[in-house]
Formats: C-alpha cells, sequence, structure tokens
C-alpha cells in the first residue's frame, strides 16, 4: 500500500523563515493528488520533504506504514521527476532510463524488459538509441517519466514537469499523465503552480498559501465551495469577482450595495447574512454566472446591473467582456458572437443563486 501520510510537517529554514506550517495532509492509495498554489507557497519544499531531499524541521512523515522522517532519499522506495528533466546529455535515452536500475543492480535482461515496457507505455520505443540533443522538449519529459516509471516506486513525485513546454505540449503531456495514472494505477503527488493543471488532473486538490494548508477537496468542490477568498481567486480561469459593499434590509429583505449598485440576496442566504446587515462584506461571483440581459427572458428587475463594457477579449469559443459599474471592474464570460462593442453600456444580470460572500476582516467564506 503507498499511502502518503503528513503530521504536522513544518519546515523553518536557517534564516527563521517558515516556509510549511504545519501541514496535515494524507494520500490515498492510488491517488493522484495535487498540490497547487503560488510560487513561493512551499509546494515545492514539502514535495522535497516527502522525497527525502529537505530535512523536516517538525512533525511526521509516513510512505505506507512507515515513518520515513530518518530514512534517506534512497531507500524511500520513491521516484521523482523534475521541471528540468535531468536527464545525461551524454547518454542514449535507453541509457538514461536504465541508468538508476543499474545503480540498484539489476540483472540486464530485466532493466532491458523494464525499459522496453516503460517506453513502450510512453511512446519513445522508437527514440531509446537517440540522445537528448535529437528530442523535442515533450520527448524528453517522456524519458524523464520514463526514468520514473522503470523504478516500479511506492510512490511517484511530480514537481512542476511542464513548466519548460510550450502550451500546446502542456496540454498533451497533461493527458498523457492522467492516462499514465489510470494505466499504472499509482499514488501520485503532483505540484503545480497551474490551477488548470490542477483542476483537470487531481483526483483531489490541496490548495497552499504562504506555506499552510488552504483546502484539501476534489476540484469542482473546490471551485463550487472554496473555503475562503484566496482559493476562490485562485481557483477558476477567469478568477472569481470581488466587489466590496455591505449588505443592507429593506422590507425585510436582503440587498448587497456596492455603491453604485444595489442587488438582491436569495433567501436561502438570510440566515448566514443577517448578522452582517450594515457591514461590510466582500461579494464574490463567477464569470460564467453573469448574463446579459438580452439572452435573459425574465431577468429580475432587482439583479439587472447597468455597466459599461470597457474591453472585450476574443478567445475563439467564448469572449470576456471586462464590465466597470463605476466603482468595480469584473469579468463576464459571453458567447464568441454576442459580444458588444468597447466603451457600450449595456445591462447586465447576476445569477445571485451562485453568488459566494466572504468575511471582509477574516476573508473566510461565509456562504
Amino acid at each position: 500500500m503507498a499511502q502518503v501520510s503528513l503530521k504536522n510537517v513544518t519546515k523553518v529554514f536557517a534564516n527563521s523563515m517558515k516556509v510549511v506550517d504545519n501541514v496535515m495532509l494524507g494520500v490515498e492509495n492510488k491517488e493522484f493528488m495535487v498540490l497547487v498554489g503560488p510560487s513561493g507557497c512551499g509546494k515545492s519544499t514539502t514535495l522535497r520533504m516527502i522525497a527525502g531531499l529537505e530535512e523536516i524541521t517538525k512533525g511526521e512523515i509516513y510512505i505506507g506504514d512507515k515513518l520515513v522522517n530518518d530514512i534517506p532519499a534512497k531507500d524511500r522506495d520513491i521516484a521523482m521527476v523534475f521541471q528540468n528533466y535531468a536527464i545525461y546529455p551524454h547518454f542514449t535515452v535507453f541509457e538514461n532510463m536504465a541508468f538508476g536500475l543499474k545503480l540498484r543492480g539489476y540483472p540486464k535482461n530485466e532493466i532491458v524488459r523494464r525499459v522496453n515496457e516503460a517506453a513502450d507505455i510512453l511512446g519513445i520505443k522508437h527514440l531509446l538509441d537517440r540522445k537528448p540533443r535529437e528530442l523535442s522538449g515533450g520527448e524528453r519529459q517522456r524519458v524523464a517519466v520514463g526514468r520514473a516509471i522503470v523504478r516500479k516506486p511506492l510512490v511517484f513525485l511530480f514537481d512542476e514537469p511542464l513548466s519548460n513546454l510550450d502550451a500546446k505540449l502542456r496540454v498533451q503531456m497533461r493527458t498523457e499523465i492522467h492516462k499514465l495514472h489510470i494505466r499504472l494505477q499509482s499514488t501520485i503527488i503532483y505540484v503545480t503552480h497551474d490551477q488548470v493543471e490542477a483542476m483537470t488532473m487531481g483526483d483531489r486538490i490541496a490548495v497552499m498559501k504562504g506555506g499552510i494548508l488552504q483546502q484539501v477537496a476534489d476540484s469542482m468542490e473546490v471551485y463550487d465551495h472554496p473555503k475562503n477568498k484566496f482559493v476562490a481567486g485562485f481557483i477558476g480561469s477567469p478568477p472569481m469577482n470581488f466587489l466590496q459593499g455591505e449588505i443592507i434590509k429593506k422590507d425585510a429583505r436582503l440587498y448587497f450595495d456596492e455603491g453604485k449598485t444595489i442587488v438582491k440576496i436569495v433567501e436561502d442566504m438570510y440566515e448566514k447574512l443577517t448578522p452582517y446587515v450594515g457591514g461590510d462584506i466582500i461579494f464574490g461571483i463567477r464569470c460564467e454566472d453573469i448574463y446579459d440581459k438580452l439572452f435573459v427572458s425574465e431577468a429580475p428587475p432587482e439583479n439587472i446591473i447597468r455597466v459599461n463594457c470597457e474591453v472585450v477579449e476574443p478567445m475563439g469559443s467564448e469572449v470576456y467582456l471586462y464590465l466597470n459599474t463605476g466603482r468595480h471592474t469584473f469579468i463576464a464570460r459571453a458567447g464568441a458572437h454576442d459580444r458588444p462593442r468597447v466603451n457600450q453600456n449595456m445591462d447586465v444580470v447576476f445569477d445571485m443563486s451562485k453568488a459566494h460572500f466572504f468575511d471582509k476582516k477574516t476573508e473566510e467564506t461565509i456562504i
């Protein structure tokens, strides 16, 4: 079994800078777990502590049932794929993939069998006699992954492996790694700063900020029910829109007043939002939950907002509209052929059943 457990794991560097703070995380056997967050959030340091490449300041790491705090990296039965490929330029593809097995004293016929098997899985069998300089970036990354596969480790660790690839190759390799996980049924911990990679690849996502684990859940749970404003803004492309304002009460109904416009809050949210009446609050809504009034048959008049379209950003199958209320700018998503003109005034409708509210002081989710 290849569960990985982190219990109160902390890392403090020599300058007293705490880069990982009391992380509690359990990765199930055969799970694809993604650690995601902005640069400097501690995700790669966490991965390196699991690998044994960084010492733990405090806490415990288990691989399976074994405490590995004091076990060197070579004896942890893990394989790690790095951002910069880390393949030997003077070796052929075959020699690169076989190198780790040779160091461990595997017999020659077993090495050949494992390398050919991994090369077949990755579609690089025809490249085994080539040197790295003769390969594309995507092919080099496959070699790095293949070198990990031949080890047949308990756990695969990936540290931003697609960062050096162009956009098309990233999408292709993302799919290949996902298919590889399904085929091998292995435990994978994958680090990325790209939330699209995290959303599309992971069985679960662990979002980090400032060394602290913010939320761990499957991708749609994180997207639909973020734990706080940071998670809501980090997961999603474009990110969630945030408007600051206050909750007001009129005729026994609650409204959100952002300064220039007022929208009615759905009754299901009254219980949690009533304590905030008269106080400042952060309102969040995703771009797909904002509609052009022209395409809404029965728009509640309380939720119609007059805005100015400042920028139109074509994306092919859709367009992003950058809209201004006079106080806040936010983004809406529209159909490719439904775009307004720049500087045109238009009416939009907020789907208030999809709205999010955050405490202004703590930035924790209210609802």
